[in-house]
């Protein structure tokens, strides 16, 4: 596909997760950009039921699929349901993939996961690097699903023709995260300790882990420009890494949180849990010279919007997200829907 200034006009798409942190922002994107968007909830799309999802693709119709919808927690969600975050995310990709051939869709877009990559992985993460050991234990299940679905990609590409992109986004932070305690990572959760801590005149703020674990974070709304780049102009079958190129630890990065947000209690590590990857930064050549991504928010101007928002809205801006389940809406991934199982009616012969 070549890029040209009305690429997106009245293009039809359909976005899985619209509704979720990642998939607002492209939704929204994509609609500034011209396409007509389909994002449509659980109760009208059950991906985890291939009935529905031929429903859908048979009444929209859509040019193009934008995969973002994914079971996604943190290190403890992951640690209490290996066998859901494995299961639902296949098995959402894989019928929707499936869905997508039959149904004769243009392209389709899937966003995998940096916990795909092997829990050793030299840094930074090259796409080369991807297949190279097992993924860090307590998210292997989830990443390993994802990364079937590049397979099934790349399988469908060769036997089928279909044009399928794979997009590997690292840790996303941003307004309108999810700063549920209960369900946010790393960021939003730090940004809430740090803010309600000052307002309470705390005297300390809890860090999870040793502090030295290091992650790389995009701004969530660069992510958004990035999925919509590869969509118009990437049409390789290899993964491409999205994100800002840079790491930070987590002991500096809840300093500067602290800083940013006007806390000057001390600052304690609980040793006792879990810090996960030792290092996760990406090298994110690929995406510049593939399709012209860079990120452009610097990470303290990225932070500074995101603790201005929480300071206004607090929970308010997230709310919409208070039915869902702790596991769903961790990790600053890509915090996309999820889709229960409903009845649904008897397929036609």
């Amino acid at each position: 596909m070549k890029p040209s200034g009305t690429f997106w006009t009245q293009r039809r798409v359909l976005v899985t997760g619209g509704s979720g942190f990642l998939g607002g922002y492209v939704v929204d994107r994509l609609r500034t950009s011209g396409a007509s968007v389909i994002a449509p909830t659980r109760a009208e799309c059950d991906l985890l039921d291939a009935r529905a999802i031929d429903r859908a693709l048979a009444t929209h119709r859509p040019q193009m699929i934008v995969h973002l919808a994914a079971t996604v927690g943190g290190i403890g969600a992951n640690q209490r349901e290996p066998g859901r975050f494995f299961y639902e995310n296949a098995i959402m990709g894989v019928q929707l993939i499936e869905a997508a051939r039959h149904h004769g869709v243009e392209k389709i877009i899937v966003a995998g996961t940096v916990c795909g990559y092997p829990k050793h992985t030299p840094v930074p993460f090259h796409e080369s690097d991807l297949w190279n050991g097992y993924p860090e234990d307590t998210n292997a299940p989830y990443g390993i699903a994802k990364k079937a679905l590049l397979v099934q990609l790349q399988a469908y590409r060769q036997q089928y023709g279909l044009n399928g992109i794979f997009l590997i986004p690292v840790n996303l932070y941003g307004p309108r995260d999810t700063f549920d305690p209960t369900r946010s990572h790393v960021i939003p959760a730090l940004v809430r300790k740090m803010v309600e801590a000052r307002r309470s005149n705390a005297p300390s703020v809890e860090v999870w882990g040793t502090g030295k674990a290091s992650r790389e974070f995009l701004y969530v709304e660069d992510c958004a420009r990035a999925v919509l780049l590869a969509a118009e102009r990437y049409d390789s079958p290899d993964p491409v890494n999205i994100g800002a190129g840079a790491e930070i630890t987590i002991g500096e990065l809840a300093t500067l949180i602290a800083s940013l947000s006007g806390y000057r209690g001390e600052l304690t590590f609980n040793t006792s849990l879990p810090d996960g990857q030792p290092r996760r930064s990406l090298d994110v050549s690929r995406a510049e010279s593939a399709f012209g991504f860079r990120a452009t928010t610097s990470f303290r101007d990225g932070l500074r919007r995101t603790i201005e928002w929480f300071e206004r809205h607090g929970d308010a801006g997230t709310s919409n997200n208070a039915h869902r389940r702790p596991a769903d809406l961790a990790l600053a991934e890509q915090r996309t829907a999820e889709w229960p199982a409903p009845p649904s009616p008897s397929r036609s012969p």
